[in-house]
């Protein structure tokens, strides 16, 4: 991994390793004059770019932070009503199935038997899911989804789901989408508009701009974005864990993370839309079979607060 020394706020970089105990600033080399490991530059570029649009306060204020971070929050009440655990133990035997029952060897199964561990899922739990994954247990035969539709004002929502019978799921969902004001797609309808990145929210209050943009980028993120009340590193499915990692051994306290699929582009919803397809999406989020739902608004923060406050 290429270490790097960033420009303070004259242009001056730190050079490390020179006189005991002393900082030493210097003007960066001319890039025409000295060799330079293209890794560090393009680093380097993707840095001050970031930081730029950063300072610049070019937001997305999708409002999707703040919206992880308060899903977040209910993963107990979930846990309590076994809605979590149900979701979980589907996560890690599909995840068994498909790549092995051995999460140093399989990084799903790994990352499902984390999640399942934070939430005080017993051990015997994990144990079994991860056996009917493998066979090793009699099972229902479940298997993985996709599901897309709209909200309204045109919100794109793409849905997994793990079920063993597809005709009661789709019927379910259907119904869903019609008494909240959506209805489901094709196949396809909108699946174009999201990519499958990992996503780590961090609370601004509780971390230094730089220093989060300094460890995600050398960790191997794509991007930091401004979500208004929190900073979120984007990286790509295969560097996720190292990326959070990076940040944990740091000790940069995590509002949220995970892997899914994130919207491309958004559509702006206000009032009694914004608050009817929060809704939508929040009762897709709380169906048995449902793992993950991924829908492109843009609310302001405030609406999302405000939402979540009354329910």
């Amino acid at each position: 991994m290429v270490k790097l020394s960033f420009p303070d706020k004259r242009g001056l970089v730190s050079l490390p390793g020179t006189t005991a105990g002393k900082r030493h600033f210097a003007r960066p080399t001319p890039f025409s004059q000295k060799r330079v490991d293209p890794r560090r530059l393009l680093a380097y570029f993707n840095y001050a770019k970031i930081l730029s649009r950063i300072r610049k306060e070019e937001k997305s204020m999708s409002g999707h932070s703040k919206w992880h971070s308060i899903k977040h929050k209910k993963a107990a009440v979930d846990a309590k009503r076994g809605k979590l655990f149900t979701k979980l133990i589907r996560e890690i035997s599909i995840a068994a199935r498909q790549g092995g029952g051995d999460p140093e060897k399989n990084p799903r199964l790994r990352k499902a038997v984390a999640e399942a561990k934070a939430v005080n899922m017993p051990a015997d739990n994990i144990k079994r899911a991860i056996m009917k994954g493998t066979g090793q247990l009699e099972g229902a035969a479940y298997e993985e989804v996709a599901y897309e539709g709209y909200g309204p004002g045109g919100v794109a929502i793409y849905i997994t789901a793990v079920t063993d019978n597809k005709n009661r799921t789709v019927a379910e969902l259907r119904h869903i989408f019609s008494k909240l004001g959506g209805r489901m797609g094709e196949s396809g309808c909108v699946a174009w508009m999201f990519k499958r990145q990992g996503y780590i929210d961090v609370e601004k209050d509780k971390v230094d701009e730089e220093k989060l943009l300094e460890i995600a980028l050398n960790a191997g993120a794509e991007d930091v974005r401004d979500e208004g009340s929190n900073f979120e590193v984007i990286t790509t499915p295969e560097n996720y864990e190292a990326v959070l990692e990076a940040l944990k051994q740091n000790n940069i306290e995590i509002a949220d993370s995970n892997v899914g699929y994130l919207p491309q582009n958004y559509v702006k919803l206000e009032g009694k839309q914004a608050e009817q397809c929060l809704r939508l999406v929040e009762e897709l989020e709380d169906h048995d079979d449902v793992q993950s739902v991924s829908a492109n608004f843009d609310i302001d923060e405030e609406e999302i607060a405000r939402y979540s406050a009354a329910q």
